[in-house]
């Protein structure tokens, strides 16, 4: 054996491990199962729109879906996650929507123009507070329209140690009942209100998770394992020990009167 050869055969096959996953084990970046989304996405079809617009729409999924039962309609998907709008432009072409949605990466804030439909699910951050979003909203719908909302809610009032494992304090979200005041406040109507069940944050949660927890089952030996393990312990004992049964997700369909 040449001197040094044994040295750089061991040098040349060490390779870096591949990334964790992204999302890859979650059909929603939300608490939302099939049966609701698929619930909603016909509700919000059977309103025959001809425009569907979905702000902070990470892959699309939902909009897909109810594009996919509105034959009729044109949707438009914006995000500023670049990974999510080309898995969702994937998806839709798969799904046989890709000629009637178009996927953007730009902010929320830069959608202006009304639509029959619009879904803002995880994403009202971009405008703000929620009255804020709600306000911005409202003017993106058409009158007659509706918009589907998925925002949080207190399910009990926090402790402060509970609102910062969200990075929250306990003044800046409200309990189910004040926020359905706030949408009507803004001018909208409830037309259905429904939240995210324990089984949907279960899958939810230990879907998001997924990535890395299969990453470590694998690459738990290497050199940037500790920094993921670190990652995903304190995420999961903010869910389990500080958030869980206080923070609620809602999904509120609102329609905007055609006549106010």
């Amino acid at each position: 054996m040449v001197a040094g050869t044994g040295r750089w055969l061991a040098s040349a096959t060490m390779t870096e491990p591949p990334s964790p996953g992204y999302y890859e084990f979650l059909d929603f970046n939300a608490p939302l199962s099939d049966q609701r989304a698929d619930a909603i996405s016909r509700s919000l079809a059977e309103r025959q729109p001809t425009r569907i617009v979905d702000v902070g729409c990470g892959w699309g999924e939902l909009l897909i879906r109810t594009l996919a039962m509105a034959p009729a309609a044109s949707g438009l998907g914006v995000d500023t996650d670049t990974r999510g709008i080309e898995r969702g432009r994937a998806n839709a072409a798969k799904r046989g929507v890709g000629d009637r949605v178009d996927f953007a990466v730009d902010s929320a804030t830069e959608v202006t123009d009304p639509a029959d439909v619009v879904i803002c699910v995880g994403s009202d951050h971009a405008y703000g507070s929620q009255p804020d979003a709600l306000t911005a909203l409202h003017a993106l719908v058409h009158p007659g329209g509706v918009a589907l909302v998925g925002t949080g809610f207190w399910e009990r009032q926090p402790t402060p140690d509970e609102a910062a494992a969200i990075g929250m304090t306990p003044d800046e979200l409200l309990d189910l009942a004040g926020l359905v005041d706030l949408a009507i406040a803004t001018g909208f109507r409830p037309l259905a209100i429904q939240t995210a069940g324990r089984d949907e944050w279960e899958r939810f949660e230990s879907g998001f998770l997924a990535d890395w927890e299969t990453w470590l089952m694998e690459y738990g030996d290497q050199p940037s394992a500790a920094d993921i393990r670190s990652q995903s312990d304190q995420h999961r004992n903010e869910w389990l020990r500080g958030w869980r049964d206080v923070f609620g997700f809602a999904y509120l369909t609102l329609g905007r009167p055609a006549i106010s």
